[in-house]
C-alpha cells in the first residue's frame, strides 16, 4: 500500500523544466558555447594557480637551503654543487662564475663589476620572466569572463523577449526559461572571474617576494666574486662563527678543583 502511494506521488509530482540542463538545452548552441568557453577559462586558471604555486614553493625552499648550506662552502663552485641542477639559485651562481671567466678573456677594458652586474641582472630577469608565465592568462580571464557571462545574459533576455512577442503575453512559463538561463550565465561569468583575479594577486605577491630574495642573493654573489671570496653575507658569517665557538667550547678541558691539602699563607703588613 505504501509503495503504491509513493509511486502515485512520484507520478503526480511535476517535472522541473527550469533546471540547468534544461536552460542550456533551451539556449542552444550559444548557451553551450558560452559555458564551454567559461569552463576552459576556469580549468586554465586553476591549472596555472597550482603549477605556479608548486614552482614558487620550490624556489622558496631553495632560498632557505642557500641561507643554511650554500654560503658555508669555501668557494662558489663548491657551494653550487650543493644546489640542485636547473634551479633558479644555481642558474645565478653558474652565470656569475661564467661571467667571471668571460671577463678574463675580454680584450676591451671593461670594469669587472659592471660586466658581472649586467650578467647577473640578465640571469635574474630570466628567472623572473619564467615565474611570470601564465599570469597574463589569469588577468585576461579575470577581465573578460564577466563579459562572456554577460553575453549569455543578453542572449537569454533576448530570447525571453522573443517568447513574449510570440505568445502575446508575459506569462511565467514563457519567460522563466530564458531569464533563468540569463541569470545562470551571469553567475558563471562571476564564478570564473573572481578566482582568477584572486589567484593573480596571490601569485603576483609571491613573485615579488621571490624577486627580492633573488636580487639580494645576486648582490651577495657579486660581492663575493669581486672580493675574491672574502665577502659573504652576514648571516653566513654569523653561522660560521657560532659553529666555531661551539666546537671550541666542546674541546676545552674543564678546570681542575684545588687540592684538599693546600695551605693558606698569611702576609702581615707592618704599619
Amino acid at each position: 500500500m505504501l509503495i503504491e502511494i509513493l509511486a502515485a506521488a512520484g507520478e503526480a509530482a511535476p517535472q522541473n523544466k527550469f533546471g540547468f540542463a534544461e536552460a542550456l538545452e533551451q539556449g542552444g548552441f550559444i548557451a553551450y558555447a558560452t559555458v564551454a568557453i567559461l569552463g576552459v577559462m576556469s580549468f586554465g586558471s586553476f591549472y596555472i594557480l597550482f603549477t605556479k604555486w608548486f614552482e614558487q614553493n620550490k624556489i622558496l625552499k631553495q632560498g632557505r637551503e642557500v641561507r643554511t648550506s650554500f654560503w658555508r662552502a669555501p668557494s662558489l663552485r663548491e657551494g653550487a654543487g650543493k644546489l640542485g641542477k636547473n634551479t633558479a639559485y644555481r642558474q645565478l651562481v653558474d652565470d656569475g662564475i661564467a661571467a667571471q671567466e668571460q671577463h678574463t678573456k675580454m680584450t676591451d677594458s671593461l670594469e669587472a663589476h659592471d660586466w658581472l652586474h649586467g650578467s647577473l641582472a640578465r640571469s635574474e630577469a630570466m628567472v623572473n620572466a619564467r615565474l611570470a608565465g601564465g599570469l597574463p592568462f589569469l588577468a585576461t580571464v579575470g577581465a573578460t569572463a564577466p563579459f562572456i557571462g554577460l553575453f549569455g545574459t543578453v542572449v537569454g533576455i533576448y530570447r525571453a523577449l522573443i517568447n513574449i512577442g510570440i505568445a502575446g503575453s508575459a506569462s511565467i512559463d514563457k519567460v522563466a526559461g530564458p531569464v533563468g538561463e540569463a541569470l545562470i550565465m551571469t553567475a558563471l561569468g562571476l564564478l570564473v572571474a573572481v578566482p582568477a583575479v584572486l589567484a593573480y594577486n596571490y601569485l603576483q605577491s609571491r613573485n615579488k617576494r621571490i624577486a627580492e630574495q633573488l636580487n639580494g642573493f645576486s648582490t651577495d654573489v657579486l660581492a663575493n666574486i669581486t672580493s675574491g671570496g672574502n665577502v659573504k653575507p652576514a648571516i653566513a658569517t654569523a653561522s660560521t662563527k657560532t659553529a666555531t665557538t661551539a666546537a671550541g667550547a666542546t674541546t676545552k678541558k674543564p678546570a681542575t678543583a684545588p687540592a684538599t691539602g693546600t695551605t693558606t699563607t698569611t702576609t702581615t703588613v707592618k704599619k
